[in-house]
């Protein structure tokens, strides 16, 4: 029976670990996760509309935006009240766990009004 090194034996783990996807940890601080999929028409009208400008919003800044599959995965160590199903959905995490939720897109008009009514709501400070 050979003997198998060291070497091999960490690259055989990480050939079975490949498949499996490394999911990233749950995210710190305030973060806003977009739950999307490729087939939504308000996903593609969030991106084209809110999207190029939101990093550098009030909002932006106080809760970075992480984006997130419907189908997943989704990061590890999330608590959420539950799974989002309706596409766009917006989560408010505080340090991985659900603080507010905003399901579909209610436009470009209302969609920074909703978020920071929701955001103050949770206790998030904006600066303006």
């Amino acid at each position: 029976m050979p003997i198998l090194s060291r070497r091999t034996v960490l690259m055989g783990a990480a050939a079975v670990m490949l498949p499996l996807g490394v999911r990233a940890a749950p995210p710190s601080g305030w973060r806003l996760m977009m739950v999307e999929s490729p087939a939504c028409h308000h996903c593609r009208a969030w991106h084209a509309q809110i999207g190029p400008g939101y990093a550098t919003s009030a909002a932006g800044r106080a809760a970075p935006i992480l984006h997130v599959d419907v189908d997943g995965p989704y990061p590890d160590g999330l608590a959420l009240a539950r799974r989002p199903w309706i596409t766009p959905t917006f989560l408010l995490l505080s340090d991985g766990s659900e603080a507010g939720r905003i399901e579909g897109y209610v436009g470009q008009r209302y969609f920074y009004p909703v978020l920071e009514e929701m955001m103050r709501g949770a206790g998030l400070t904006l600066s303006a």
